[in-house]
């Protein structure tokens, strides 16, 4: 039951980074003018800013997930 969850969780956070990297990348040209005291394509703050996301979001995944793979299903079947 967990390592479900937390699949689902690295499958949608992984499809989320290839989707948004490339686009920061691109739109950090435009933004330029709103970061002070930084390159535009700083690699320090893409990866600071992918690491935060991954230890989001796997907390997000792994924290009800192992709370509900200690609860009894019939105890749960039966509080619905």
């Amino acid at each position: 039951m967990l390592w479900s969850v937390l699949r689902e969780v690295l499958i949608l956070m992984t499809a989320g980074l290839v989707i948004s990297v490339p686009l920061a990348l691109a739109a950090s040209k435009y933004l330029e003018s709103f970061l002070f005291g930084m390159k535009p394509r700083d690699p320090a703050a893409f990866a600071g800013a992918v690491t935060a996301l991954v230890i989001t979001a796997i907390l997000a995944g792994y924290v009800p997930a192992r709370k509900a793979s200690r609860t009894d299903p019939t105890v749960a079947l039966r509080h619905e």
